[in-house]
Formats: C-alpha cells, sequence, structure tokens
C-alpha cells in the first residue's frame, strides 16, 4: 500500500531557478501544494525526510504545514537525471475517504514452463483506488504458464476495493515459445538480406578457402623439378 508518512513543511516567498537552487542547496526541495479548489501552495519539504517519503510511487503525505495539517499525494516527482537527487515535487490535496487514478506498477512473478519467452507489454496499469489503500504493485503470476497464454488487463486480479481503469483488453503479458539457435540464425539472415546487408566472410570460411585454393595449385600445377626431367628425358631420346 502506498506510504502515509508526516513530515514539516514551510511555506515560501521566493520563485524562479534562483530560489529553487538556494532552496536545494540548504538540503530543502521546492514543491507545490493544489487541488480541490485551493490556491496553490509553494512550500519546501526538508530533504531526507523527502527523500524517504517519495522512495516509491503514489506516497501519500501528511504535510505539517506552520500548524496546518494536510494530505496530500505525490503526483509528479521530479529527478535529476544523473545524481537522481529530488529536484521539484507537485502534490495534490486529497481527502481521507476519496478514490483517486493513479499509475500503478507490473510486478510479474513465477516461473513460466520450460522453452517459453515472456514479455510485459504494459509496465504499468491506471486503476482507481481508494487514497488510503493505494497498491505499491500490481502482482501478475506467470507460475507454470504454457506458450501462447496471454493476460489482458481485465484478466489481472486487483486488490479489494481497486478497479481498472487501463482498457481491459490491452496486452499486459504475453507468453511465447523459445525460438532455437536455427530458426533465431534464420531471421537474423532474413532480417539482413531485407536490409540489404550481406554477412562478412568469417575467418574459418577463408581459411578453408586458402587450403582449397592451395591444393588446387598442387595437383593442377607442374613443378619445376617435372618439367627439368621431362626435358632431360626428351634429350636421351633425341
Amino acid at each position: 500500500m502506498a506510504d502515509q508518512l508526516t513530515i514539516s513543511a514551510e511555506k515560501r516567498t521566493e520563485f524562479g531557478k534562483g530560489a529553487a537552487r538556494r532552496i536545494r542547496r540548504a538540503d530543502k526541495v521546492p514543491a507545490v501544494l493544489y487541488g480541490h479548489g485551493t490556491p496553490p501552495m509553494h512550500l519546501s519539504l526538508p530533504g531526507h525526510e523527502a527523500m524517504l517519503a517519495l522512495r516509491h510511487t503514489n506516497a501519500v503525505l501528511t504535510l505539517d504545514v506552520e500548524g496546518e495539517s494536510h494530505m496530500a499525494l505525490a503526483k509528479d516527482v521530479q529527478r535529476d537525471p544523473i545524481k537522481r537527487f529530488i529536484e521539484h515535487v507537485d502534490l495534490v490535496v486529497v481527502r481521507a475517504g476519496e478514490k483517486v487514478t493513479v499509475e500503478v506498477g507490473v510486478h510479474v512473478e513465477g516461473e513460466a514452463a520450460a522453452e517459453t519467452v515472456v514479455t510485459t507489454d504494459y509496465n504499468t496499469l491506471e486503476v482507481e483506488a481508494p487514497i488510503t489503500s493505494i497498491p505499491e504493485w500490481i502482482v501478475v503470476s506467470v507460475e507454470g504458464l504454457e506458450a501462447g497464454t496471454q493476460i489482458l488487463a481485465g484478466e489481472v486480479e486487483l486488490p479489494s476495493g481497486v478497479t481498472l481503469v487501463t482498457d481491459p483488453e490491452a496486452l499486459v503479458v504475453n507468453v511465447s515459445q523459445q525460438l532455437s539457435e536455427e530458426a533465431l540464425e534464420a531471421e537474423l539472415a532474413e532480417a539482413e538480406a531485407e536490409a540489404g546487408i550481406e554477412q562478412e566472410e568469417s575467418d574459418e570460411d577463408e581459411a578453408a578457402e586458402g587450403e582449397d585454393a592451395e591444393g588446387g595449385e598442387s595437383e593442377g600445377g607442374e613443378s619445376e623439378g617435372d618439367a627439368e626431367g621431362g626435358e632431360d628425358a626428351e634429350n636421351k631420346d633425341d
């Protein structure tokens, strides 16, 4: 289920990139809280507490903003692409007992039948869930499934109280027959031929051709010794 943690937050009056950089240098995270018809509230969150609270998607927080309590859902968490620290957080005001529409990750578990390949076509499913009961994962079991089995979104078992929003006919997991090495090579050769790619001869093929060429010269050619021997014999006959 979604995390429900309480962290303190401060209102901020400075905005823009420069102000955001100063907030992050102070080990804090810029954030904005909005929703339910309330005007946006610009906040700064303590860096370490925010990092712990937002480790998982769809985290539900209780914010203590200068003595006022607000329940919020982490709607968008922006992270630095390299260092992965949190750059900014969008928080949506929520109320206890209401339902929200969120994206929840699909977790495939189990072992399918031998010589099969399991492909996940949908990594997340959109669902509607009570704000206090958002699942962290939606588990899909492939234990013992045979090749040719397909699991559609409408066939995925959801936790109690959670309803599907994604198209029920969407293919979530596909179990297919594993291709043999020969079949893989044939498919690769066909794809290369269609793309106009010519395969280069391997070193072994080149070596084999070289040996064949040398053998042909030895069998069909006439050595100097044989040629001289033939001339001597003709002279003796004369």
